[in-house]
């Protein structure tokens, strides 16, 4: 992870395919890192709004959320809220955002508003970008303030379509606006080690992806589908269940990835 007062780690948790647990894995992830002592920001740029819903952030408090600081009429710091969980706060999405591509697709610079908004800095540590589902517009500003994404990835077979889209995307957005975007890895989601085409749709994608995908899987688990409702996380919705269990792992691994890394550079 970055040094004290040094540019966050901005992460971009993005697949085009929608209900693949993109947005609790973007949730879960981060507050397992808050509770391990990070500080992590969460910016929701998804017009429907559930990772600031499954924080407990009530409609009336967000204001123009990620929509204001995209069209430039707030601060990062006057976007920023709390939440319940400690290190852990959010720039949370507004119904606003669903016209964002026409409202902001002619602009200059339109492709990077988001990281203008992100460069005007933090005290988070890692920085976390739940995109919407699609490769628009929106999803597109996530890539490019990115410095890598993460791709939570359903073990079904459409799935695997979409990642090799969302993959074209990556590619083209390296070439032409952010040349040093890399993938972060893929989180494999909702499985069911009794279910043949869990394991079977799992290992093909272990094997094609190889040390890109993360050891640490997501299991198909009814404390974290619960847990959105209580406008809190799993982990402190039920910390001993397994799906809580499931992103702790899952963080751990992503800090010895950081440091090995950081090792390597």
């Amino acid at each position: 992870m970055p040094e004290p007062h040094k540019k966050p780690r901005v992460i971009a948790v993005a697949n085009q395919k929608g209900g693949v647990g993109k947005t609790t894995t973007a949730i879960n992830l981060a507050a397992a890192l808050a509770v391990g002592g990070l500080n992590v920001l969460l910016v929701d740029i998804d017009p429907q709004g559930n990772a600031s819903t499954g924080l407990g952030i009530e409609h009336e408090t967000r204001k123009g959320g990620s929509y204001a600081l995209l069209a430039g009429d707030v601060t990062l710091a006057e976007a920023i809220l709390p939440t319940n969980v400690e290190h852990l706060s959010i720039v949370p999405a507004v119904a606003d955002l669903i016209g964002a591509d026409l409202e902001f697709g002619q602009q200059q610079r339109r492709e990077f508003l988001l990281r203008d908004a992100l460069a005007q800095g933090c005290d988070a540590d890692v920085i976390f970008i739940d995109c919407p589902p699609g490769l628009a517009l929106l999803t597109l500003n996530a890539l490019v303030a990115a410095d890598a994404v993460l791709v939570p990835l359903q073990a079904e077979f459409f799935a695997l379509e979409g990642i090799s889209q969302l993959m074209r995307s990556v590619d083209m957005v390296k070439r032409g606006l952010n040349p040093g975007l890399a993938i972060e890895g893929i989180v494999l989601t909702m499985t069911d080690k009794r279910n043949n085409l869990s394991e079977q749709v799992s290992n093909e994608v272990r094997t094609y992806f190889k040390d890109k995908v993360f050891e640490t899987a997501i299991p198909r688990n009814i404390r974290i589908t619960e847990a959105p409702s209580h406008g809190i996380p799993v982990l402190l919705y039920d910390f001993r269940s397994t799906g809580a269990q499931a992103y702790l792992a899952l963080a751990a691994e992503f800090l010895r990835r950081a440091r090995a890394r950081k090792e390597m550079a």
